[in-house]
């Protein structure tokens, strides 16, 4: 069965912008796409003595929300067989919306469909900058079995050759990279492991890890990169602005650098200022891209 990517949308530019890039991985990784949309049902406000406020249905809502829907999925699908790149392959683009939270509405759409991947703008003007600029976006990423790509607003999809994997070293790391590496193969794509080391302490254990690597894993473009910088937020910022990195990938543990993260402000201003998109992957990361 062919896997879908699911792209939550509020019709806003940069979530359209991240619709589109969703196309070009979509068609990568040859999986179908299915767009979602999360309405609100106002409240019924018509006794209001100063104001006359529309009254709107549920259906009334859905349906509109789903002309929007298939307005933007008869769009990709016009933009898809403009594509002459990587392949001929054409994902189905299907659209659903429902008066729930961001973080429902995809819960229960991915029990179903059990998605290969989640791309999400990282910005706009409605429900999904609600979503990404509140504590959700730490809930669904706690919570997902699947992994979640931001795109930034404005970004240009372009073939990903250089992925850098942020990693503290972990051996349990290693299996998070093969499974990447099977995403990599698909865009010909080098994976660099990225660790930052403040004190330069690592270097033993950095050449430990690279040795597990290379025996386990049969991707022959990855390599090692070590970052100087003295926290890790700057580690970071240098790896998604210094323009080397097509893709910024992290994993979501318990106790690793990323859940520090998410547990201050980081990544709130991480990802309204994503220079380059970011992926990240569950702790319990397996074969998820849909491409084993």
């Amino acid at each position: 069965m062919i896997r879908k990517i699911i792209v939550p949308t509020d019709f806003s530019a940069p979530a359209n912008g991240a619709a589109s890039y969703a196309l070009h991985i979509a068609k990568y990784l040859k999986c179908n796409m299915a767009l979602c949309h999360s309405f609100v049902v106002p409240a019924d406000l018509s006794n209001a003595d100063t104001v006359s406020w529309p009254l709107y249905d549920y259906g009334t809502l859905k349906e509109e929300a789903s002309e929007e829907l298939a307005s933007l999925s008869r769009e990709l699908i016009r933009k898809n067989a403009l594509l002459k790149t990587p392949n001929t392959f054409k994902p189905i683009v299907d659209y659903y919306a429902e008066a729930l939270p961001v973080p429902q509405l995809l819960n229960q759409h991915t029990e179903d469909t059990n998605p290969a991947l989640v791309i999400l703008g990282s910005s706009g003007t409605g429900a999904v900058t609600r979503f990404f600029t509140g504590s959700t976006t730490r809930k669904l990423i706690e919570a997902a079995a699947y992994p979640v790509l931001v795109v930034p607003p404005k970004y240009p999809f372009k073939p990903i050759h250089k992925i850098a994997f942020a990693s503290d070293l972990d051996p349990a790391g290693i299996q998070h990279i093969h499974v990447l590496a099977g995403f990599a193969r698909q865009f010909d794509a080098e994976i660099v492991i990225s660790h930052i080391d403040p004190l330069k302490e690592d270097a033993k254990k950095a050449r430990d890890f690279l040795l597990e690597v290379t025996s386990k894993i049969n991707y022959d473009k990855i390599y090692y990169r070590e970052i100087n910088a003295s926290a890790l937020s700057e580690g970071l910022d240098q790896i998604a602005e210094n323009g080397w990195a097509d893709l910024l990938v992290m994993v979501h543990k318990h106790s690793s650098p990323l859940e520090r993260l998410l547990k201050g402000s980081y990544t709130k201003r991480q990802i309204s200022h994503l220079k380059i998109p970011m992926l990240v992957l569950p702790e319990d990361t397996n074969h998820i891209f849909g491409i084993y």
